[in-house]
């Protein structure tokens, strides 16, 4: 009997000891989060919404790709964590932005943020970040106030494109360049005669920062142009024409004009349909999407787009095998293809991926640290020295950028784009259309 009542002992001791191991392990393992959360702050809804859905479509692909790979390793936890995207719908506006951004940091808890275009909205929302701590990398939204603004900690924040001051200044020196040699040449005009440029732009601070680059690149590198109109238009608006009639009374050789996709279409149909306004229009990068070539319609013929990414045309370089895989990634999941600002967004998932696998943890502080010293080789856009990197000083990343002409193809129906600009990667050359005529002699 004291034999069966001391194994019995045994017994149960045996059993509370492999209770208490086992409850160990649990422990251990239920600390460890089913998915690293990445919120991703796009329009779906309002006048962006296409651009939204081009980034949001992007993003997922870029997290099917990771989880297809068990996801991201975290030394931490010692193990590979699945990506989930939570969509962030700015719905096009700063009240939007504020109330989605809140949402996806208080009620989501999302470990890092990516995406936001327009910069009028994402500057609103910027102080819920920065109150927060959450790492943001912004891949649309192109002021230069997006990380160098100062009344706010913008130390979490990274800019994954252009700013204006960016392509404002390639665009500028692009116009003086190219665009006034073949003007000139083509209409016989005196080279003391300056090119006569007008600039249009939302009044915003992306539209701002654009007119901002491009009086001082002038002024600066002492352009042989004249800025012979600025007019001003709210974010949003479609009819366009009392503005153009102004613009062509100063008699431009060339148009300057910020303007997002829904914006920008109208105002070139315009223009060429009911102002009889002859000119070369040069456009913003965030514009190089399908539903730009689509809607443009043969208006669009002879226009620029400045770009590092495009749908219809990739440049013979390091990252042309992989942008001609992820269009066609993105084709066959979404049946279109991606535009500029899905391309962007489509990286910044993946750099914040990279980030939390170097910071090995999912603490923000940590993560934030780890974009600081990302340095990661390019992917899908060509980067200066072939390198992601943030700047030191407003962690700004660096691109290769160039300049489009829009062709009509016959056989698509649509415009077509070639690279034209700079001379390393030019497809064609600039053509001036037969319908162009410069301001005056």
């Amino acid at each position: 009997m004291k034999g069966s009542t001391y194994f019995l002992l045994i017994l149960m001791a045996g059993l509370i000891l492999a209770g208490v191991i086992i409850s160990g392990c649990t422990s251990q393992t239920t600390g460890v989060p089913k998915e690293i959360k990445i919120g991703v702050v796009v329009s779906l809804t309002g006048p962006s919404a296409v651009t939204g859905k081009d980034m949001w479509q992007s993003a997922q692909i870029a997290a099917d790709e990771i989880n297809a790979n068990g996801g991201v390793y975290v030394k931490e936890f010692g193990q590979k964590i699945p990506v989930k995207l939570i969509p962030v719908d700015d719905e096009s506006t700063r009240e939007g932005g504020q109330k989605a951004v809140s949402k996806a940091i208080s009620s989501d808890k999302v470990d890092a943020l990516v995406g936001g275009f327009s910069s009028a909205v994402t500057t609103s929302h910027q102080s819920v970040v920065a109150e927060n701590k959450v790492p943001y990398v912004i891949s649309g939204a192109s002021s230069p106030t997006i990380t160098r603004r100062t009344d706010i900690d913008t130390s979490y924040m990274y800019h994954f494109c252009p700013t204006t001051d960016d392509y404002g200044r390639e665009t500028t020196l692009f116009i003086s360049n190219l665009l006034r040699p073949a003007i000139y040449q083509k209409f016989n005009l005196s080279e003391d005669r300056p090119l006569r440029l007008a600039i249009i732009y939302q009044d915003s601070p992306y539209g701002k920062g654009v007119l901002a680059a491009v009086q001082d690149t002038i002024k600066n590198s002492n352009l042989p142009v004249a800025n012979v109109s600025t007019e001003l238009f709210k974010m949003g608006e479609t009819d366009f024409r009392t503005l153009l009639t102004n613009v062509k009374a100063s008699k431009p050789d060339v148009i300057y004009s910020a303007a997002f996709l829904n914006e920008q279409i109208p105002m070139i149909t315009q223009a060429r349909r009911d102002v009889g306004l002859n000119t070369i229009f040069v456009v913003v990068e965030c514009n190089d999407d399908p539903g730009y070539y689509k809607g443009l319609g043969s208006y669009g013929e002879g226009s620029v787009i400045e770009s590092h990414f495009s749908p219809y045309t990739v440049p013979n370089g390091t990252t042309s095998d992989a942008a001609v895989a992820f269009k066609n990634t993105y084709q066959g999941r979404w049946g279109g293809l991606p535009g500029m600002m899905g391309a962007t967004t489509y990286e910044s998932v993946k750099i914040v991926a990279n980030a939390v696998e170097q910071a090995g943890s999912l603490d923000k502080a940590k993560i934030r640290n780890a974009l600081a010293g990302t340095n990661m080789t390019e992917m899908i856009e060509e980067m200066k020295d072939g390198k992601i990197t943030f700047s030191k000083d407003y962690r700004e990343a660096n691109f290769n950028l160039y300049m489009e002409q829009l062709a009509w193809n016959n056989k698509t129906q649509e415009l077509r784009p070639n690279i034209i600009y700079p001379a390393d990667l030019s497809q064609s050359n600039l053509v001036l259309p037969d319908w162009y005529k410069p301001g005056s002699a």
